[in-house]
């Protein structure tokens, strides 16, 4: 049986800026126990998708208590670039966020001073599970989260493209992060395999690598994800809890069928 190990959001973070390899999923379905039981696989992260899956403030307090209980670190991949989202997300006790279609330095900028403690930033309450119900001192509870907080700008959009440089020189944003699917929408593309959209990812990671941020994409199995890794992509989420579901699922039929 795996022992539980309560991680640090700080490792978290270090890792990630640092350029580590970091493997995770969405995960898409609001229940405590899909996150607890991906607290055992081993996985680097997840993310909880609250933009494309149905999790209210209830569904992530309860996925996150269970990312706390295993020691799993899990993003929230917020529903819009508001301040009330970041807030919600970190109270409950996420690393961090992913923000999706960021498109200019003055969102990332909202973002970035968001999910911080400060002038237009974090609101304080000491008694979250951020904060440690009451136990923590304001001055670290201030400290804490504003050295561990993770914030990731999606970058999924054309209009984008334009402005890499400047949403990089955005302090507080700790990588970039592709949403190829939206980006080949965005691009009029009819498949992310098509040149536009390749030339456009690779626009992206040259334009992160250049600013010493890592950069994350979604990649449909562990092939694209070696493909890219080679590229300089060092933050993957693959597939999501949904999808193990169904290709185990349809493993074990056809394995029966198999003569």
């Amino acid at each position: 049986m795996s022992k539980v190990i309560a991680s640090s959001p700080f490792d978290f973070r270090r890792r990630l800026r640092g350029g580590d390899l970091l493997v995770g999923t969405f995960v898409k379905t609001p229940h405590p126990t899909v996150v607890e039981v991906m607290g055992h696989s081993g996985l680097d992260c997840v993310c909880l998708d609250a933009e494309h899956a149905p999790f209210d403030r209830a569904a992530l307090d309860g996925a996150l208590l269970a990312a706390r209980v295993t020691g799993l670190p899990a993003l929230v991949r917020i529903v819009r670039s508001e301040p009330t989202e970041v807030l919600g997300a970190l109270d409950l006790g996420a690393v961090g966020v992913l923000v999706p279609h960021v498109t200019s330095a003055d969102q990332a900028m909202l973002i970035s001073r968001a999910a911080r403690y400060g002038p237009g930033g974090l609101g304080y309450a000491g008694s979250t599970r951020a904060a440690g119900y009451t136990t923590r001192a304001m001055s670290e509870i201030i400290a804490r989260g504003n050295e561990s907080a993770v914030v990731i700008a999606q970058i999924e959009d054309e209009a984008a493209l334009g402005a890499l440089d400047a949403i990089l020189a955005v302090e507080g944003i700790d990588a970039l992060f592709i949403g190829v699917m939206d980006l080949t929408v965005s691009l009029g593309a009819g498949a992310p395999s098509e040149p536009k959209v390749l030339d456009a990812v690779r626009t992206i990671i040259t334009a992160a690598r250049g600013a010493s941020r890592p950069v994350g994409m979604f990649a449909s199995d562990a092939q694209e994800a070696r493909r890219w890794r080679r590229e300089g992509v060092s933050l993957f989420l693959l597939g999501s809890d949904q999808q193990w579901i169904l290709q185990t699922a349809r493993g074990l039929r056809s394995s029966v069928e198999r003569e």
